[in-house]
């Protein structure tokens, strides 16, 4: 059974990759493993070593320290699954992150008035 630590840490460098737009074949590249291992840390299923940790966050370029952020706050949700609060690693989906690069390329005056009108079909729900 996987560590939820390890778990946590793979779904953080599985985020950062997305939000640079890089493939684990090309992070697999710069720290000189297989893009299988890659994809095996992602989902938690072997653990990162420290200094393989400290080769990704050098190829990522965020500190090593961003791996453990949220760490306590994804334990408490998924000890509550009834809590109503959006889920702990929402940007560890790529379905979100996509949607947020989304909203981020349309135009300002565009993007105010659909975040104002997803904010009134939230208050309706």
């Amino acid at each position: 059974m996987t560590h939820p630590v390890d778990t946590h840490v793979g779904k953080r460098i599985r985020h950062r990759r997305w939000l640079i737009a890089m493939t684990q074949q090309q992070l697999a590249e710069k720290v000189g493993i297989k893009f299988q291992q890659i994809q095996k840390y992602e989902t938690g299923a072997n653990r990162v070593s420290a200094s393989r940790l400290w080769d990704i966050s050098e190829a990522l370029g965020v500190p090593v320290s961003f791996f453990f952020e949220g760490i306590n706050e994804a334990a408490e949700a998924a000890a509550d699954p009834s809590s109503d609060k959006a889920p702990a690693d929402l940007l560890g989906d790529k379905e979100a992150l996509d949607l947020v690069r989304s909203y981020y390329s349309i135009p300002e005056n565009q993007r105010k008035r659909l975040f104002e009108l997803a904010r009134v079909l939230s208050d309706v729900a």
